[in-house]
C-alpha cells in the first residue's frame, strides 16, 4: 500500500517540492525541487487507501479529520501546486472509476422529483451568524466581488459589485425590483436606496430572512422594501419591473434551468430588465465536486453557459448582454480565506477544529477552481423586448459614475447583528 500510494503521488507531483511522509514512517521528497518548500504527512494506513480509492471526496475528508496534516506550508499551496501538476496525472483504473459513480449520482439527484431546496439551503446559510462574520465585507455579500479597479479593498470591491449589476438594471423611480436570493439583504438595501424603487427579496433561510428583516427596519427602509421566505417556483400573480439573481442559479440544480427561466420570464414585466450573476465553467462539468456537495452546497452545480442559454431561449427571454469575470472570484475567495485564517480561535471557539479545517478547505479548493478549473462569473442580461435595453454598453459606465455619487452621501451601513 505504501508503494501504491507513493507512486500515485510521484505520477502526480512532478513541478514543485513536496515532502511526503506516509503512515509507516517512510518519506520521499517529490517534484523538481520549484517553488516553495512544502510538506504532507498522512497518519494512518486507512486514510492512504481512501485517497487512493477516491481522491476527490477523501483528500478533504482526511484533511478535515486531521489524518492528513500539512507540516509545511498550507492546504491551498498544496491543492494549488497538485491542480497546477493536473489531477488527471493520478487517474486510476480504481479512482476513476469512483469518480463516474460520483457524476451519475449526482445527476440522478438531480432528476429526483423530491423538493429538497430548503434543506441545502438550510444545511449552509442556516449555520451561526458569527461564522460568516468572520470573513465577509461590512455588507455580508456572499458572492463574487468586483474588484475594478484592481487592487482596491474587498470592502470596495463588493461595492462595486452592486454598483455595477445596478447599473446593468436600468433602473428607475418607482420601478418594483425582485431580488432572487436575497442572502442577508444587502443588494436590496441598496437598489432601494439608491434608486428609489420598491424591493422585495426571497430566501429559503429562516436564518437570513430574520438578518435581512432586522436590517431593513434599522435602516428606516421598513415601507420600502420586503422580505419573504419564499421558493420562486410557487410565485404567482405577480410581475417586477426588474429582476435580479446573484449567487442562486447556482442552486437551481442542473435539471431546472428550463422551470427556472420560464417562471422569471412570468415574474418579469413586458419592458422589463432581468441580471442574472453566477457562477459557471467554461466547458459544461457533468457533476460538482464530490466533497463540496457533500459538505458545502448540496445540490448546488455550477453551470456552463452552453446548458444554460437553451434553457433562456426556450423561456422567450432574450439574452441583451453577457459579461465574463474569471478572476474576480479567485481574488473574492483570496480575501474570504485570509480573514478566516486569520480569525482561527474565533472560529475554533464558534464550532471545534474539524469544522475550521472543513471551511478552510473549501475556501482553499474553492480559490484554486478558479485559478485552475476554468470557472468563471457570468453576467447575463435578459429582456422580453429590443427596446428595453440601449443598444450600446455606455450607459454601464455612466450609471456608475452617477452611483458613485450617491455611494459618498449614502449613509454608512451598520454591523450586522444576529
Amino acid at each position: 500500500m505504501n508503494t501504491t500510494f507513493l507512486t500515485m503521488l510521484r505520477r502526480l507531483v512532478r513541478a514543485g517540492h513536496l515532502k511526503v511522509t506516509i503512515a509507516s514512517g517512510e518519506e520521499a521528497v517529490l517534484g523538481d525541487g520549484s517553488g516553495p518548500p512544502l510538506a504532507l504527512r498522512t497518519l494512518d494506513e486507512a486514510a492512504e487507501k481512501a485517497i487512493l480509492r477516491d481522491p476527490g471526496m477523501a483528500f478533504g475528508e482526511m484533511y478535515v479529520e486531521g489524518r492528513l496534516v500539512v507540516e509545511e506550508g498550507g492546504i491551498f499551496d498544496i491543492i494549488a501546486m497538485m491542480k497546477a501538476n493536473g489531477l488527471e496525472n493520478a487517474a486510476t483504473v480504481s479512482n476513476t472509476v469512483t469518480a463516474l459513480l460520483h457524476v451519475a449520482e449526482q445527476q440522478i439527484k438531480s432528476r429526483l422529483p423530491a423538493n429538497r431546496n430548503r434543506h441545502n439551503v438550510a444545511h449552509h446559510y442556516d449555520l451561526e451568524g458569527k461564522l460568516f462574520d468572520l470573513f465577509l465585507d461590512q455588507d455580508w455579500q456572499y458572492s463574487c466581488a468586483y474588484f475594478e479597479p484592481p487592487g482596491i479593498s474587498l470592502d470596495e470591491a463588493q461595492l462595486a459589485k452592486k454598483r455595477h449589476i445596478a447599473a446593468k438594471l436600468l433602473l428607475r423611480p418607482g420601478q418594483t425590483v425582485l431580488d432572487v436570493g436575497s442572502g442577508w439583504g444587502g443588494m436590496v438595501m441598496y437598489l432601494c436606496e439608491a434608486e428609489n424603487v420598491d424591493v422585495t427579496g426571497i430566501t429559503l433561510s429562516g436564518e437570513q430572512l430574520k438578518v435581512s428583516r432586522d436590517r431593513a427596519v434599522r435602516r428606516g427602509l421598513g415601507n420600502r422594501v420586503r422580505f419573504e421566505l419564499q421558493d420562486y417556483r410557487t410565485m404567482e400573480g405577480r410581475f417586477f419591473d426588474r429582476i435580479v439573481s446573484v449567487g442562486m442559479l447556482e442552486h437551481v440544480g442542473m435539471a431546472n434551468y428550463g422551470g427556472f427561466f420560464d417562471k422569471m420570464a412570468q415574474l418579469l414585466a413586458p419592458q422589463g430588465v432581468m441580471l442574472v450573476h453566477a457562477i459557471g465553467q467554461a466547458q459544461k462539468p457533468w457533476a460538482t465536486n464530490p466533497w463540496i456537495e457533500k459538505y458545502i452546497f448540496p445540490g448546488g452545480y455550477m453551470p456552463a453557459l452552453s446548458e444554460v442559454v437553451p434553457a433562456i431561449e426556450k423561456s422567450g427571454l432574450m439574452i441583451r448582454d453577457v459579461e465574463i469575470l474569471p478572476m474576480h472570484y479567485a481574488w473574492t475567495l483570496r480575501a474570504w480565506r485570509e480573514r478566516f485564517t486569520a480569525r482561527k480561535a474565533d472560529a475554533i471557539r464558534l464550532y471545534d477544529e474539524k469544522f475550521f479545517r472543513m471551511w478552510e478547505f473549501y475556501l482553499a479548493a474553492s480559490e484554486t477552481a478558479f485559478l485552475y478549473d476554468k470557472l468563471l462569473i457570468f453576467q447575463i442580461q435578459l429582456s422580453h423586448q429590443l427596446e428595453s435595453v440601449p443598444y450600446n454598453r455606455d450607459y454601464i459606465g455612466e450609471r456608475e459614475t452617477v452611483l458613485r455619487t450617491f455611494e459618498q452621501a449614502r449613509p454608512p451601513l451598520e454591523p450586522v447583528t444576529f
